[in-house]
């Protein structure tokens, strides 16, 4: 999945929701699920996602929507194998991304 955010040092959480096509609802209910995801919130409550907030929403994506992981085996794999996870998955966006310039050339063709 590619995610188009421009570049910024916080998102909110109706922007992450958008670019990943889903409810705010989620994101806030994977914000309790998950440990990793950690958004600041602002003196209203407001809450304002890092890149690193969004890397980690797009791991979690690509292991419970894309993948078929549980709530509770994608809780399991990033503690476990986080590194290996964040690895693997770097190397999938980047070939996602290829793909994507791919398209767009025999698309130009």
């Amino acid at each position: 999945m590619i995610i188009d955010l421009p570049e910024k040092r916080y998102y909110t959480i109706g922007e992450v929701a958008k670019a990943f096509s889903v409810n705010t609802s989620l994101i806030r209910f994977w914000e309790k699920e998950f440990d990793v995801l950690q958004p600041k919130k602002t003196a209203k409550g407001n809450r304002k996602f890092t890149p690193d907030d969004v890397k980690n929403l797009q791991l979690i994506y690509h292991l419970v929507k894309e993948r078929g992981f549980t709530l509770e085996g994608a809780k399991i794999h990033l503690k476990e194998e986080k590194k290996k996870t964040l690895d693997n998955f770097e190397i999938i966006k980047k070939l996602e991304g290829v793909k994507h310039q791919l398209i767009k050339l025999k698309e130009q063709l």
